[in-house]
C-alpha cells in the first residue's frame, strides 16, 4: 500500500468515528475540513522517517500521521476565520466558516485538535511510552511557546524575528513530523529536530514566494495575503531572488542534517524531490519581478 493510500484509509476511519452520533452539521463540517486534503506533506514526511528508522508498529505510525494532519487542518480552519485572514477559499473551495458559519468553524477547529490527541491515546496499545512521547511532541508543537499558536501570536507583535516566526508558525509541525516519525518507530526524537526545522523553514519561504508571485486561482486560496495583512515574510525582507537563494540554501542544509539511519539515502532523495516541487516558478506576469 502506498503512503497516500495508507494515510487516507487511516484518516477516513478516524473521521467516520468522530462523526458518528454527533450534531449533524458539525459532523459534516469536520469531514469538509479534512477532505479533500492537500498534499499531505507532513504525514508523508512522518511516514518516510518512520520507514527510514525501520518502523515496527505501523498502527502507531498511522495514528501519529493522522493526528499530525488533524492539527494542521485545524490550524487552517482557524487561520481562515474573520479574526485572522478572513479568507473566502481554501484548497479551491469555500472556507469552513463561509460554508458552515463562523461558530461551526471555531468548533470544527477545536474538535479536530481534541480528536488528534484522542487518536494518539487510542493507539497506545503495547507502547504507552511511545504514545505519551507522541502526545508531548505534538502538544509542544501546537501550543506555546514553540508551536503554531505561538507562530500566529508573533503576528500581533510590533517587532518580529523572521526566523523565530517561521520556526513557530510553519516549522513547528514539520519538526513534529520528523520527531513523531522517529518516535513511532522507537527512536529518540532529539536528533530529528534540525531536519524538521529546515524543511519547515524552506516550506515557509516557498509559501511566501507563492503568495507574492501567484494569483488566487493558481493557489486555490487568496493571494497577496502577506502584503494585505502586513505580515513578516521572506520576499519583503530578501526580495524574490534573495528568497529563492535562501530556499535553496535551507534545503541543502536539510539534506546535510539527516541523521544516520537505515533509510538515510531514501530521505535525502525525498528532500531533493520536495526541493524541486517547492521552488516556485513565477507566472509570466511576475517574471520581471523575478529578474529584479
Amino acid at each position: 500500500m502506498s503512503i497516500t493510500a495508507r494515510f487516507e484509509a487511516a484518516n477516513a476511519t478516524v473521521i467516520a468515528r468522530a462523526q458518528a452520533g454527533g450534531p449533524g452539521r458539525l459532523a459534516d463540517a469536520l469531514h469538509y475540513a479534512v477532505t479533500p486534503g492537500g498534499a499531505h506533506i507532513r504525514p508523508t514526511i512522518l511516514y518516510s522517517v518512520a520507514a527510514a528508522c525501520r518502523e515496527d508498529r505501523p498502527a502507531l505510525t498511522d495514528a501519529a500521521a493522522v493526528a499530525l494532519e488533524l492539527i494542521h487542518c485545524a490550524s487552517l480552519v482557524h487561520d481562515d476565520l474573520p479574526c485572522f485572514d478572513d479568507a473566502d477559499t481554501r484548497r479551491g473551495k469555500a472556507t469552513v466558516h463561509r460554508a458552515f458559519s463562523e461558530p461551526l468553524a471555531v468548533l470544527t477547529g477545536d474538535s479536530l485538535i481534541v480528536l488528534a490527541f484522542d487518536v494518539l491515546a487510542d493507539a497506545a496499545g503495547d507502547q504507552p511510552r511511545r504514545a505519551l512521547d507522541l502526545v508531548r511532541i505534538l502538544s509542544r508543537r501546537t501550543g506555546m511557546p514553540d508551536g503554531i499558536c505561538a507562530g500566529q501570536g508573533w503576528e500581533s507583535e510590533a517587532k518580529v524575528n523572521l526566523s523565530a516566526y517561521h520556526r513557530a508558525k510553519t516549522g513547528a509541525l514539520f519538526i513534529a513530523a520528523t520527531q513523531m516519525g522517529a518516535v513511532a518507530a522507537g527512536q529518540e526524537p532529539d536528533q530529528w529536530e534540525e531536519l524538521g526545522a529546515r524543511i519547515g523553514e524552506a516550506f515557509q519561504v516557498a509559501d511566501d514566494l507563492r503568495d507574492a508571485l501567484y494569483d488566487a486561482e493558481t493557489l486555490g486560496k487568496p493571494a497577496g495575503q502577506d502584503a494585505a495583512h502586513d505580515r513578516p515574510n521572506a520576499v519583503s525582507e530578501l526580495g524574490v531572488q534573495g528568497a529563492i537563494r535562501r530556499l535553496k540554501d535551507i534545503l541543502g542544509g536539510a539534506i546535510a542534517s539527516i541523521p544516520a539511519c537505515p533509510g538515510e539515502a531514501m530521505l535525502a532523495d525525498m528532500v531533493r524531490r520536495y526541493a524541486e516541487k517547492m521552488t516556485p516558478v513565477a507566472p509570466a506576469y511576475s517574471q520581471a519581478a523575478v529578474r529584479g
